[in-house]
């Protein structure tokens, strides 16, 4: 089975715990606080592997966790970094974040490498908090959370040149005819139900990869048929092969095929359009080929180069593929224009801080304080130590959070719930 766009949950690594711990030692007297740090979390990297062809394997594990780093030791002792958590992914693969639809990577090369998910970093021991007036801390952290997001994986072949025609114009026969690729051919619409590579090998060592992609029809850029869906497999290529039935065996006129077909690619994407396009006149060995070839060169005129071919007598295969090979040579690769410009033109607005926190009320009367910032910080509280606890309430009334209460009412006995713990409110 081809797959090419799938859906998957990553995280990295949450840090470890910081280490609550005092040096202890014979005639060392007030050895003092020896409480080590938390280690890093694992990244989640996605790598590229050119043997793999297909996003496949996501089809049946979706969600990757990196691994907790080692907590802090005694005497001082920094807790190991977790190793990365490396993700093999086919190359042209496209990174999305689902929530944001930002492209966090676009994986081309072999062995190329993108971080996903950040690890989080490892809690401070008590050693870090120790001050002159406080030489004896009972203060750790634990570790930050990893980074996490639902990511979309979307896969865009690396080909040369692309093939595209409507259903049964021998797009199949044609990459069956010059390459050792053997796709599935019958005769009737959409036999190829998913896209096809093969490898063309020319004289004196020349090579490049073609793409066989399934049949567009009219409508197609708006869902249509199968070829909307594989239409982000020409976004690469460089080279446009358009197949068109010359004997109109399927009761259509090659025009129009051809007229319609560049309807659908520039309706898709405008940039299609600006690769350079060889038109591949096919079935030349059936009655009536000749005088539709004459016709539709009147037509169309002389800017789009036309080859007459017939994939089962293989004549005119080596002047159309030696005409492929020269465009390639001298086309330089397509990036994705959509990030780009994204880049180039991207307008800076001030924009207002991310609040701090959000106080509600429950029905019961209970205050709730959530918030990206305060829910960190209750993360990495260690909640065993009352010191960590009492650090834990200057932190939250240091940014606002005991006046914002008494603002909504907040009365001495009254609950305070942050996350799952809950206080009681004293002023």
């Amino acid at each position: 089975m081809f797959v090419d766009q799938v859906k998957v949950y990553v995280k990295g690594g949450d840090g470890g715990n910081g280490m609550v711990a005092f040096r202890r030692e014979k005639y060392v007297p007030d050895g003092g606080p020896a409480g080590g740090d938390g280690g890093k979390g694992a990244d989640v990297v996605f790598e590229v592997n050119e043997g793999l062809r297909t996003l496949m394997d996501f089809r049946y594990k979706r969600h990757f966790k990196g691994q907790k780093g080692e907590n802090g030791r005694t005497k001082n002792q920094h807790g190991k970094n977790a190793s990365p958590l490396t993700v093999q992914v086919p190359p042209g693969t496209v990174v999305r974040d689902v929530r944001t639809n930002e492209v966090i990577a676009d994986l081309t090369e072999n062995g190329q490498k993108a971080v996903i998910a950040k690890g989080g970093r490892g809690g401070r021991g008590n050693t870090r908090f120790s001050t002159p007036a406080n030489p004896a801390p009972y203060i750790s952290e634990n570790g930050e959370p990893g980074e996490e997001r639902e990511v979309q994986l979307e896969l865009k072949l690396l080909a040369d040149a692309g093939i595209v025609g409507f259903p049964s114009v021998g797009k199949s026969t044609l990459l069956a005819a010059v390459t050792s690729a053997k796709p599935k051919i019958a005769a009737y619409h959409f036999t190829t139900l998913v896209p096809n590579l093969g490898v063309v090998a020319l004289d004196e060592g020349r090579s490049f990869v073609v793409a066989d992609l399934p049949g567009l029809i009219e409508g197609a850029s708006q869902g249509a048929g199968l070829g909307y869906q594989f239409l982000r497999h020409i976004e690469r290529t460089r080279v446009i092969i358009h197949v068109v039935d010359m004997s109109g065996s399927e009761g259509r006129n090659p025009y129009e095929d051809y007229t319609k077909i560049n309807e659908e690619l520039k309706t898709y994407q405008w940039r299609l359009l600006e690769r350079p396009q060889v038109v591949a006149a096919s079935k030349m060995d059936l009655p009536g080929a000749d005088k539709n070839l004459e016709e539709f060169k009147n037509k169309i005129g002389h800017d789009v180069p036309v080859y007459p071919i017939s994939s089962i007598t293989r004549s005119g295969l080596d002047a159309l593929l030696n005409k492929v090979f020269e465009l390639i040579e001298k086309t330089p690769l397509f990036p994705l224009e959509e990030a780009e410009e994204k880049k180039e033109n991207k307008v800076y607005q001030l924009e207002s801080e991310e609040e701090p926190f959000v106080i509600t009320r429950d029905d019961d009367g209970t205050f709730n304080v959530s918030g990206p910032k305060v829910e960190l910080l209750f993360k990495m509280t260690n909640f065993h130590h009352d010191e960590a606890v009492r650090r834990f309430a200057r932190q939250l009334r240091s940014m606002g959070v005991d006046e914002a209460l008494r603002e909504k009412g907040v009365k001495d006995g009254d609950t305070v719930r942050v996350m799952d713990f809950e206080f009681e409110y004293t002023d």
